[in-house]
């Protein structure tokens, strides 16, 4: 039987995060690009929000640090081979991500301010479990999922307020897509 030593664990563990970190970048980046976001978005513009709203340039910076700490994660786990808990951990990972991905159509694109703010919350529990999990195969991973977590907290607190501020935002059109008439 073969051990490896730390420095092929460490080149193994970097050969995955070459991939996962872009792989979780790309798809940030697509679910952002699926509808408008931040000032680019005239209903976003429109709502009323909370004075705790960071800039608009607070946001991808925000959210490329987490993606890039939640790549890195994902390689540390992946590359936790002898655990029996890595299958469910990858699992709680993928479900997590896939609510994330779908929050930024919900809210940016279909103007659904209460159930983007219901699904903060589920991919809250989710990014919790998958944290968890992640924390009893690599404490390191665990760690690196902290700012997800709390950054999450901060979204649901934004998308609640807004909410509460905005109590019609799905009816706010941007004057642009409304339907023209010509007499």
């Amino acid at each position: 039987m073969e051990i490896a030593s730390k420095g092929q664990l460490r080149l193994a563990f970097l050969r995955w995060a070459v991939v996962t970190v872009p792989f979780i970048l790309l798809l940030g980046f697509t679910s952002a690009r699926i509808a408008p976001t931040g000032s680019e978005n005239v209903w976003y513009q429109m709502l009323e929000k909370p004075e705790l709203t960071p800039p608009d340039w607070a946001f991808p910076v925000a959210w490329t640090t987490i993606y890039v700490l939640m790549g890195l994660a994902l390689a540390m786990i992946i590359n936790a081979r002898g655990s029996k808990l890595r299958g469910p951990a990858l699992v709680l990972f993928a479900v997590q991500m896939a609510a994330n991905l779908v929050w930024s159509p919900l809210f940016f694109g279909a103007h659904q301010v209460f159930w983007a703010f219901v699904l903060i919350g589920v991919i809250l529990v989710l990014a919790l479990a998958t944290t968890i999990a992640f924390g009893r195969i690599r404490t390191g991973a665990a760690i690196l999922m902290l700012p997800y977590l709390a950054w999450l907290c901060f979204a649901g607190y934004l998308c609640y307020q807004i909410d509460q501020l905005n109590p019609n935002a799905e009816t706010l059109v941007p004057a642009q897509s409304a339907p023209q008439m010509s007499i």
